[in-house]
């Protein structure tokens, strides 16, 4: 093997304050999960956070915010962290991860910095109805496209083994697919005690297919990623995912779930052959 893989970074700027009821998420105050809750990190400890990820081989670097969306306050502070690591450091690509966000959000981000924005489908309009009460299938989609609109890259994709079915997962994939995205985020679910969803429905191989046919969609030249869920899924298989057409990773820390130490991955990418990415496909 000889394809290159792209290490992507989340830093979870603004954690566990969400008021939304999705069933999948431990940041949502509903459920009282024992993670870390705090408001607007730092400047200096996001820039200093960057500065790691880079040195690791990360070139992706995604900020995310908990919420349900955007207003004026976290759109600002976004700006701000994206204005100074471009500052600070060369060649990252920013993404930024914040929820629903409108058409002039977007384009003010942009302006600021962000290079792509991360909004998840996360499974089908009809299963969504049952894992979120508080706002719709359709705000996401709709957010989604305003990325477009405004010429930002489109990161979307969605969380597999929630108790979803075949039909549900197949919707999901054709949804995250008439978007045409630029990186596509595939996660599979890790199940905490404090959320509803109690177990994960979904296998390796399942997921190899998932894959697969994702891949097959959207072509060699996007990014297809293994997000949340990868070291539990994949733990000794990961020949197997980059096989079906995975080229690009998260290292470190996810959200609010611990992930290998980036030496490790690394690693694990140099035995299977495979060599990091120093740029983004639609940004050479």
């Amino acid at each position: 093997m000889s394809k290159e893989i792209f290490l992507c970074a989340i830093n979870n700027i603004l954690s566990g304050t969400c008021a939304e009821d999705c069933a999948f998420c431990t940041q949502s105050v509903r459920y009282h999960a024992d993670i870390e809750r705090y408001n607007y990190k730092p400047l200096e400890q996001i820039i200093k956070e960057a500065k790691l990820a880079k040195e690791a081989g990360a070139f992706g670097y995604c900020l995310v915010t908990a919420g349900k969306g955007l207003d004026d306050k976290k759109t600002e502070y976004i700006a701000t962290a994206a204005k100074a690591i471009k500052k600070e450091i060369d060649g990252l690509h920013l993404i930024g991860c914040n929820g629903i966000a409108n058409i002039e959000q977007l384009r003010y981000l942009k302006e600021s910095g962000i290079d792509s924005y991360n909004h998840n489908l996360e499974t089908s309009p009809s299963y969504y109805q049952k894992i979120c009460t508080t706002h719709s299938w359709e705000e996401r989609y709709e957010t989604c496209q305003n990325v477009k609109s405004v010429g930002l890259s489109l990161c979307t994709g969605g969380i597999f083994g929630m108790g979803e079915s075949d039909e549900d997962r197949l919707a999901l994939i054709d949804a995250i697919l008439s978007l045409q995205p630029e990186a596509v985020p595939l996660n599979f679910y890790h199940p905490n005690p404090a959320l509803p969803i109690k177990s994960r429905n979904i296998n390796p191989n399942e997921a190899i297919q998932i894959i697969s046919q994702m891949h097959k969609g959207l072509g060699d030249n996007k990014i297809l990623m293994v997000a949340g869920g990868r070291e539990l899924l994949f733990g000794g298989m990961e020949k197997a995912m980059f096989d079906a057409g995975i080229n690009a990773i998260v290292i470190g820390n996810y959200l609010t779930t611990h992930g290998d130490e980036p030496q490790s991955d690394i690693e694990m990418l140099d035995k299977l052959g495979l060599k990091i990415a120093t740029y983004c496909p639609d940004h050479n």
